[in-house]
């Protein structure tokens, strides 16, 4: 809708063999700075499962969490969170 034309959502996934090489920080501050430079306001992450290290990563680039919907998910035999920053 043309109220929300200037905010985005983040998507980045890294292979798990790949995980802690800064390579999801890399491709964020990219995308960040690609992102500003066409003229979004706001970024938003919505982080399934509420993965410590998503959020860390979104926390350390000044992302903060600003909801979280409990137990919304069901995989590998557990309830998820879905994160909001």
């Amino acid at each position: 809708r043309p109220a929300y034309a200037l905010t985005a959502e983040d998507s980045i996934y890294v292979h798990h063999a790949r995980a802690g090489q800064g390579i999801g920080r890399a491709l964020l501050t990219t995308l960040l700075d690609r992102s500003a430079a066409c003229g979004f306001q706001q970024m938003i992450a919505v982080i399934g499962g509420g993965e410590p290290a998503s959020v860390g990563l979104h926390a350390a680039l000044g992302f903060r969490e600003v909801g979280r919907l409990e137990a919304v998910g069901f995989k590998f035999g557990r309830w998820l969170d879905s994160v909001y920053m």
